[in-house]
This record gives C-alpha cells, sequence and structure tokens, in this order.
C-alpha cells in the first residue's frame, strides 16, 4: 500500500489510514464521564429561540396528510407536508401501524448528515413495534445517503465551504440549523395533528446529525416525553473542530482557514446552535449512546452533550466502534427504553 504525503502527515497526527479502525485517541471514560465544558453561551440566547420559535408559529402549521402506497401491508403511510421555519413548506413520512386500537404514541425521526427521508418502506421500525412514526426530511439535503425532497428556501448567498456547516454561519439568524431546528420543531407539532396520534406522547430520535437535533428539539419544543439522542452531532464546537479533521466539523476549520478574520465571528454563531447549550433546557428522559472509536462526533463532544443535558439521562457507550455506534444492538436497546416511557 503507498501512502500520499497527507496519508503520512495524518498518521504521524495519529490519525489512520482510510479503512482502519480508529483507536482510543480521546479522554479515557472515567474522564469523559465528567467532561463538562464551560461553553460560551450568548447573552440572548433563550430570547433568540423564543422569537424564532414565534416567527415560526405566526404561520399556519397546514399540516397535510397524503395517503402513498408503500407496498407494506401492515402499516400505512402518509406523505407529509407542513410550514416550517419561514412558513416554507418541509416534507416527511407518517407511518401508522393498520390494525391499530386508539392514538398512539408517537417516535419523531431526524435523518443524518447529508441524508433524506428516502423512499417510503426504508424507515419503519418504529410502525413495526406499534408507534406512529414521523421521519422529516432535512432541507437541502438527502444527496449524501437517502432521498430528498425539501429545498432549503432560506439559504443567503453569503460565501461557503460546500456542505452545510458553513451555510450562513456568518450571522445566527442566517445559519442553516437555525431552519433545521425549528423545522424540528414543526415537525412535532405536525405529527400531534393527525388524529392517529396522542398528542400527549411524543418521543424522539435520531442519530449523529439527528442525534443533535432530537438534543436541540428537546430543548425547544413543549412536552415532548423522551429523546433518544445517538452519536449526536454539533455538540462542543471549539473541541470537535479542532480535534478531528473528519467531515463535517473539518468544513468549518477549512473555512476558517480562508476567512482567518472570521474565527470569532463564526463561533460565536456557533454557540447559539450548540447542542450541549440547547440540551440545557430539555426536561425529557433522554438515552444518549457514543462510540469511543468514532472520529467523526468525537466521545468528548458527545459526553459534553450528554453532561449538560438537563432531564434525566443514561448513556449507552460502545467501547468499540466507530460512527455507526451500536446499530442493530442499540435499536434493541432503545425500543425496550422508549416502551418504559410510551406505553
Amino acid at each position: 500500500m503507498s501512502w500520499d504525503i497527507t496519508s503520512a502527515v495524518k498518521t504521524r497526527m495519529g490519525f489512520p489510514p482510510k479503512g482502519r479502525r480508529m483507536p482510543h485517541f480521546d479522554m479515557p471514560l472515567d474522564r469523559l464521564r465528567e467532561y463538562r465544558p464551560d461553553l460560551q453561551v450568548p447573552h440572548d440566547f433563550d430570547e433568540f429561540w423564543s422569537e424564532t420559535l414565534r416567527e415560526a408559529r405566526a404561520y399556519d402549521l397546514g399540516a397535510v396528510f397524503e395517503p402513498v402506497d408503500s407496498g407494506l401491508a401492515v402499516i400505512e403511510t402518509f406523505d407529509v407536508r407542513y410550514a416550517g421555519f419561514g412558513g416554507q413548506e418541509i416534507r416527511g413520512w407518517l407511518h401508522l401501524p393498520a390494525n391499530r386500537p386508539g392514538p398512539l404514541p408517537a417516535v419523531v425521526e431526524y435523518i443524518g448528515y447529508g441524508g433524506g427521508r428516502g423512499l417510503p418502506h426504508e424507515r419503519v421500525l418504529y410502525a413495526a413495534a406499534g408507534y406512529a412514526h414521523f421521519v422529516m426530511d432535512t432541507r437541502g439535503q438527502g444527496s449524501g445517503g437517502g432521498v430528498g425532497d425539501t429545498p432549503d428556501a432560506g439559504a443567503n448567498g453569503d460565501p461557503q465551504h460546500p456542505g452545510f456547516m458553513t451555510r450562513g454561519v456568518l450571522d445566527p439568524r442566517e445559519y442553516y440549523y437555525r431552519r433545521v431546528f425549528t423545522d424540528g420543531v414543526r415537525a412535532v407539532d405536525a405529527v400531534r395533528a393527525h388524529p392517529a396520534v396522542d398528542a400527549t406522547r411524543v418521543a424522539l430520535t435520531g442519530g449523529s446529525q439527528g442525534g443533535a437535533i432530537t438534543i436541540a428539539v428537546a430543548g425547544l419544543a413543549d412536552d415532548v416525553v423522551a429523546a433518544a439522542p445517538d452519536v449526536p452531532f454539533l455538540s462542543d464546537f471549539p473541541r470537535a473542530t479542532t480535534l478531528v479533521d473528519t467531515n463535517p466539523y473539518a468544513e468549518v476549520a477549512r473555512y476558517l482557514k480562508v476567512h482567518r478574520d472570521h474565527v470569532d465571528r463564526v463561533y460565536r454563531t456557533l454557540s447559539y446552535f450548540d447542542v450541549s447549550n440547547l440540551g440545557r433546557g430539555a426536561t425529557a428522559p433522554a438515552l444518549f449512546s457514543v462510540a469511543l472509536m468514532d472520529e467523526i462526533t468525537p466521545p468528548s463532544t458527545v459526553f459534553s452533550a450528554y453532561n449538560h443535558y438537563a432531564g434525566s439521562k443514561e448513556i449507552e457507550v460502545y467501547p468499540f466502534n466507530g460512527h455507526e455506534g451500536g446499530q442493530a444492538f442499540h435499536d434493541v436497546a432503545k425500543l425496550r427504553w422508549l416502551a418504559k416511557h410510551l406505553r
């Protein structure tokens, strides 16, 4: 095997050649469990988010549920449209067990970075477990795994690095994740609007970016009863963007490599969207997961979100996994955990 200079440099820095498993590169587990960095919280943080949601809810939710034929005999699927940030149309799937005794508890699922809601049959685990299952499409995404159907109508024209991490990053009001997190809150409103859903029993889940949205919405939405973020992204930006050179965090580093005069401004914007900060407003019980060989969302950044999270919480640790986390094993753990909080 031949390495280029970049690969050799990465190896000297402690990063493995492509395709090799990352060793434990972060803090020891006992230190991770205590890691709670003192992060920047903007003085107007709560006002910023209250105003953002107030503006969003000034638009009629307009939730529409159109039946679609998914080819699944035991699950009914609806193509959903509702008004998200700025009143812009957001898409989703709502899956319901075909035979249901009455209003069901719901699980709202958010998607990982680059992915879209996919085809109707691709994400039906929670409906198969007997819940109403809402899958939110992520605006502007859906070309990196899972078909997406929702454009990002709110994007501005400022320079950005390819990807989503620096879209509008010079101004918190223009930043991409302001729109996404607001869409996530409105997704909870949308699923509650369906008559087959018990509006008092709504849980949230998602992995990576979806885990970040889960934490953000748990901190922003009303009366969510459970949150299950897996290997969550968008946490402890100062550490994440300087500890690993992997995407998506590396998008920020590459942007700042060019825009040397924007460092303070960028980190100030990111502080409004750091889920370590947003989780401080959460009250729902939470089940986190973390993988100790994860070079995409480093374990310390996950523990930052976990240790700042205000609700009751527990965390599953996967010592020998990377960003894939617990996968099917953790699905079993989540289903058992959700059953305690939703049934």
